[in-house]
């Protein structure tokens, strides 16, 4: 059966470092992928016009690799959720929620330590109550690179993967798709790398007994 799936991205990257493996292998399969971008950067507020529009030119390749139905951009300011009232968010992603209807969403974890992904996981989850959008099967949590593994270590802050993906046959291509975020890709050893991103696909591999994989953390599942 073929899945319409949407994968929320508080940024552009976190889709890729998320779960940019499995969104590749739904597309294989056949599934319908769709991508909600929560934020932009505007000249507004205080980015330069060279990099609004790198960023623009980004989101479009990234679109275009991933071979994406369609990519809705909801232009709220990037590192600023946090003071957008949640009933402005809910209204917004609820439109496409809605005009999408699809049977599974990736969300960010809830407990990332950068406040954009805490709110837009609160907030997209409550588009997702299943008297709302009764056409969700299946909710899963995605861990972020330097987002996910710097949450304190608290106990209601852990993330605790419980579904894995084999995403060997995709890694080289994810890497290839992060790539093309010129400014967010780290050095080697820091967190966005492009080598620690392997690691950790490895690392999740060894889980399920194969190369590489994505893990996720299951929120709901209509059996």
């Amino acid at each position: 059966m073929q899945d319409k799936v949407l994968v929320v991205a508080p940024h552009p990257d976190d889709e890729t470092l998320g779960c940019g493996g499995t969104l590749l292998k739904h597309k294989n399969s056949g599934d319908k992928i769709y991508w909600m971008i929560i934020t932009n950067i505007q000249v507004e507020n205080g980015w330069s016009e060279e990099k609004v529009q790198k960023r623009q030119k980004e989101i479009h390749y990234v679109s275009e690799m991933y071979g994406f139905e369609e990519t809705f951009n909801l232009n709220f300011p990037t590192t600023m959720l946090d003071a957008i009232p949640y009933n402005d968010l809910i209204a917004k992603m609820s439109v496409v929620i809605q005009e999408v209807k699809p049977s599974i969403v990736y969300l960010p974890n809830r407990s990332d330590v950068h406040t954009d992904h805490q709110v837009t996981f609160k907030s997209a989850v409550s588009c997702c109550k299943n008297f709302r959008a009764p056409f969700i099967r299946k909710i899963l949590m995605y861990e972020c690179l330097s987002e996910t593994e710097f949450s304190p270590p608290l106990q209601n802050n852990v993330f605790m993967p419980n579904v894995f993906v084999d995403i060997s046959s995709y890694l080289e291509k994810k890497l290839e798709i992060m790539s093309l975020y010129v400014s967010e890709v780290m050095e080697a050893a820091l967190p966005r790398s492009l080598e620690v991103i392997e690691a950790l696909a490895r690392y999740r591999g060894s889980r399920i007994g194969v190369k590489y994989a994505e893990s996720f953390s299951l929120v709901f599942e209509e059996i």
